[in-house]
């Protein structure tokens, strides 16, 4: 029976209807893995569930909710991949937010195939319609659905009492009966759906939304205009325009007819305004393209992604065009490209010496052309990992410029040699490639010949230092270098035949193309003279080895660019903060992770930004702390990949050293006051209850760079209250990331995750906010989320000034 709540209201349509009598689709996961399984869209309109065969136990498989797109057959990788056995008119893709895998299914024929695309996508269109509210009333008949266990469209209150630990709701049975009777109208000893409601209504009651209402308001009823505009002046700090905001946010969110014509705002019309997006945390001012964009290109950080190929480690991670997708679908606009000698004389991508699957690179740039600017309109990046012969370097030149057209790159703006790099204003709809060049452009653009470079493997290892890990898993050094790694890392060398039974050592390079030999082997450096038809295609970000600041000042270009590992640049920041500062004032930088993270991991990326290094390269694939970093900074400015410095970090002449900030200028006061329906652990069990606890954590110099946490509650994830409040003195508001975690406390073992959300300090809005949690792939959690109070004050001078 279908939930008697706001359900989706599916229109008359033959795709909705075939999917929910459900199909039997092919789940493909490999050549080797594919399996019959039957899939049907629930009544709900919703959710997705399948069973093993048609009246099997289903389960559930997805939410639409979760999906962010449905690709056609063509379109997948993995599909095109079994074209020989599977026809790809019959395929298609369920593309999820965040990091989930694709779901690849095949239908018995092109209509059926069709049906579901269709239908999806139509889902999707009403999903994304939605507002608030329609969310919100979604949400609540999910837990119906889940709460009722008959599936009769009613709940009794043993259902109720389950229902309530789903939800993270520890609640004693008394009282819970209580508000069970109250809801129950029609005194049937059940909850339909409208009792349902007003039963989740009494439980979900804000006494410290109410308690403040009660406050401002002269008689307890409503705000007046005059007294939600005094609020917002002194408390949101909307500043002189309060009064006039107060008008729009009154007409925007109070509910009742009757309080709009007489401009007051009810209870309900305040805690809509609260959990808006006007009441959120991260202001709405700094959601578009709010930052001037005019600027050259080293003054902005630069959204990018290492080796932007791998969906998991560089040891054994699988190569895919995915990858490149998810980047550019997020934002990013540095992506990394690591290309070697392939069969029949094509090019691949994957990551060198290791035993990482391959991709044609012909596909990565087409998938590049393809999503480039359908999340943002600015520029992008290929940084080029030339491994490639002389020959299939010309491959290379021939499907940038054919496959990228126009977008591509291949001269200066106007023709004439730089003064300062372009912005990304100007650059808007194009493509750079940043690698290796012969000669200057001072000679190409007076058509004077270029001498022919030779090229050394990779790029990052030119850096003369050998102390430092390399950008791959590289033992090319002497005996005595290897055993003091060794001892460092604990790693064993191994032979290639225990990691590869096939004997690709004995069988040549050839055979097998680059992965011949094991990734803790030594590899062979070669030189190869690089191709002109390459080298013409690299304008402003030619790739040259860092070998000291007065080096670069002394011989490098504006339009020269050096990459460090992230010993290097840390070791940088530290010995010469101010000489790097500087450098990356005129000259652009782009920092990578250690070749010694085999599975992918990430370094902190706050403190080479507090260098003004540009571009930064995370492998986004995967999770956590430095990620969510990332993810907040490029929050801002239309998410659209480029945020712009602090000025003193565009000035060559400046004084700022990263680690000798100036003094505490401001003081930072947040009261945790509550929480809202926070979601249960992942993988725990049903009758467990969270014990929130928030922690406040600020990224920035080392001087700012603390974290402060409120105590725990205990057994409570539906509406905590703490009331708590964190202090934190900050002396580079510029530079500072706000990070909000939510912990379920462990007395026994380390705290579980529950949720974060991390924002520029820059973006934060003081007063009363609310903080929507996200979970750790930076997807949604709705409705879950922190309120707070923010305050910000300035530092008094000895003087008291």
């Amino acid at each position: 029976m279908a939930s008697p709540l706001h359900s989706i209201r599916l229109p008359l349509d033959d795709d909705l209807l075939l999917m929910q009598n459900g199909s039997i689709l092919r789940k493909v996961k490999s050549r080797s893995w594919k399996k019959q399984r039957y899939f049907r869209l629930q009544d709900d309109g919703m959710t997705v569930w399948y069973a093993r065969q048609a009246g099997g136990r289903a389960k559930p498989s997805f939410s639409i909710s979760d999906v962010e797109t449905v690709r056609e057959g063509h379109e997948s990788e993995l599909l095109r991949s079994l074209a020989d056995e599977i026809p790809l008119e019959h395929g298609f893709t369920v593309v999820f937010h965040g990091r989930r895998p694709n779901l690849d299914l095949v239908a018995s024929s092109i209509e059926e195939a069709q049906s579901w695309v269709q239908g999806l996508r139509r889902l999707l269109e009403i999903i994304t319609s939605m507002d608030q509210q329609e969310k919100m009333d979604q949400w609540l008949s999910d837990w119906f659905q889940q709460g009722d266990k008959d599936q009769d469209g009613r709940m009794s209150f043993r259902e109720v009492q389950r229902l309530l630990r789903l939800m993270n709701v520890d609640m004693d049975p008394e009282h819970a009966l209580q508000l069970f009777q109250a809801a129950d109208k029609s005194e049937s000893g059940m909850l339909e759906g409208e009792e349902f409601v007003e039963f989740y209504r009494a439980l979900t009651q804000r006494s410290e939304i109410l308690e403040l209402f009660e406050i401002l308001s002269g008689d307890g009823q409503k705000l007046t205009l005059l007294e939600f505009a005094d609020f917002l002046r002194e408390e949101q700090r909307e500043g002189e325009h309060a009064s006039d905001l107060a008008l729009e946010l009154i007409a925007r969110y109070e509910p009742s007819d009757s309080a709009k014509l007489r401009h007051v705002l009810t209870i309900d019309g305040f805690l809509a305004y609260l959990c808006s997006p006007d009441g959120d945390i991260f202001s709405p001012a700094c959601r578009p393209v709010y930052q001037d964009m005019s600027y050259p290109l080293n003054h902005y950080f630069i959204h990018s992604s290492h080796n932007t190929y791998l969906l998991g480690d560089q040891f054994r991670g699988q190569s895919s065009v995915e990858g490149y997708i998810r980047a550019l679908k997020r934002g990013c606009r540095c992506v990394e490209v690591d290309v070697w000698d392939g069969p029949s004389g094509e090019p691949i991508v994957y990551h060198g010496h290791t035993l990482t699957s391959r991709i044609p690179f012909q596909d990565v740039v087409a998938t590049i052309a393809q999503y480039a600017f359908q999340t943002s309109d600015f520029p992008v990046i290929v940084s080029l990992e030339n491994h490639c012969s002389w020959e299939q370097q010309e491959v290379i030149a021939q499907h940038l410029t054919e496959i990228l057209g126009d977008r591509l790159l291949n001269t200066t703006l106007d023709g004439l040699l730089p003064t300062q790099l372009p912005s990304p204003e100007e650059l808007r709809g194009k493509i750079l490639l940043k690698g290796k060049k012969m000669g200057t452009l001072e000679e190409e653009l007076g058509e004077a010949p270029g001498e022919p470079e030779e090229l050394e493997e990779p790029e990052e290892e030119e850096e003369p230092e050998p102390e430092l890990e390399p950008d791959v898993l590289d033992f090319d050094e002497t005996a005595r270098n290897e055993d003091k790694r060794k001892k460092k890392v604990g790693l064993e060398v191994v032979s290639c035949r225990l990691l590869c039974p096939s004997a690709c050592c004995q069988t040549g390079p050839q055979a097998l193309g680059p992965m011949s030999g094991s990734p803790l082997l030594p590899k062979q450096k070669s030189k190869t003279t690089l191709c002109p038809a390459l080298s013409a295609l690299v304008v402003y970000m030619k790739s040259v080895p860092f070998r000291s600041f007065a080096h670069s000042k002394a011989h490098y270009r504006l339009y020269e660019t050096s990459s460090f590992s992230e010993t290097k640049a840390r070791r940088l920041v530290k010995e010469a903060g101010n000489e790097f500062v500087q450098h990356n004032a005129w000259q652009l930088s782009r920092v990578y992770p250690s070749g010694l993270r085999t599975d992918s991991s990430n370094y902190s990326p706050q403190e080479l930004w507090n260098a003004g290094c540009q571009m930064v390269a995370l492998n986004i694939q995967t999770a956590g702390l430095e990620m969510d970093l990332c993810d907040g900074l490029f929050s801002q400015n239309g998410s659209c990949g480029y945020v712009l410095k602090p000025a003193f970090l565009c000035d060559p002449q400046s004084s700022f050293h990263p680690e000798r900030p100036p003094s505490p200028t401001l003081t930072l006061l947040i009261q945790v006051i509550s929480g809202q329906q926070l979601p249960k652990v992942a993988n725990s069990k049903e009758g467990s209850i969270v014990d929130p606890l928030v922690r406040v954590e600020i990224y920035g110099v080392p001087g700012d760079t603390a974290r402060q946490e409120t105590s725990y509650v205990e057994n409570n994830g539906f509406n905590p209250y703490w009331g708590q409040t964190l202090q934190f003195r900050v002396r580079v508001p510029e530079l500072a990331l706000l990070r909000f975690v939510v912990e379920d406390y462990d007395r026994a073992s380390r705290n579980d995750f529950v949720g974060q959300y991390t924002l520029p300090w820059t973006c934060v809005q003081q007063g009363y906010r609310h903080i929507h949690l996200l979970s750790k792939d930076g997807t949604s959690l709705h409705p879950a989320s922190i309120f707070v109070h923010i305050q910000i004050r300035e530092e008094l001078d000895e003087d008291g000034d």
